[in-house]
């Protein structure tokens, strides 16, 4: 199996916009633009999703799993296969609006078989605005497959990190 985790600050010179990783997973700041927000300038709903997945995603990208590479292994085991939201739970709490700097936090809080369950919140400086608990599967031709080695093996790593330090990326 392919080694997942190649160097990336060569490969990609703007590795700086990915966030940072902190103990427990990863913090993902951003701005909300005029496009995110609906007509009384308030974040539409789903674009937190959009935040959350970008959260996602360069949680992946920091913790050394280069996508592209992934996909080309995953596709050679799993034809057919996708990554795909299973459950999701969400927790709308207080309004972000034009403007405002917020961050997404990730954190892996299971990794099974086929599925990586994630707590991602949505902060404004020290304001909790959105939380969610986001399951995501790993399938093959409509069935449920195992992620591969290297996903499990970095994602167990931020896991088991978070308990030896027993934090959240709050």
């Amino acid at each position: 199996m392919t080694d997942m985790r190649p160097t990336l600050s060569a490969a990609d010179p703007y590795l700086s916009l990915a966030g940072r990783i902190v103990p427990g997973g990863h913090v993902l700041p951003l701005r909300v633009y005029y496009e995110d927000t609906d007509f009384t300038g308030i974040v539409y709903h789903a674009n937190y999703l959009k935040f959350m997945e970008r959260g996602r995603s360069d949680h992946l990208r920091l913790i050394g799993v280069n996508q592209s590479e992934l996909f080309g292994q995953a596709l050679e085991e799993a034809p057919g296969f996708a990554f795909v939201v299973r459950s999701l739970s969400i927790d709308y709490l207080r309004p972000a609006r034009f403007d405002d700097v917020l961050e997404v936090h990730t954190s892996p809080s299971e990794v099974a078989g086929a599925s990586i369950t994630l707590h991602q919140k949505v902060m404004r400086d020290k304001e909790l605005l959105v939380e969610a608990k986001v399951k995501v599967a790993f399938i093959s031709q409509g069935r449920a497959r195992r992620i591969p080695d290297a996903l499990r093996a970095a994602m167990k790593a931020t896991q088991e990190e978070a308990a030896r330090q027993g934090a959240r990326p709050d």
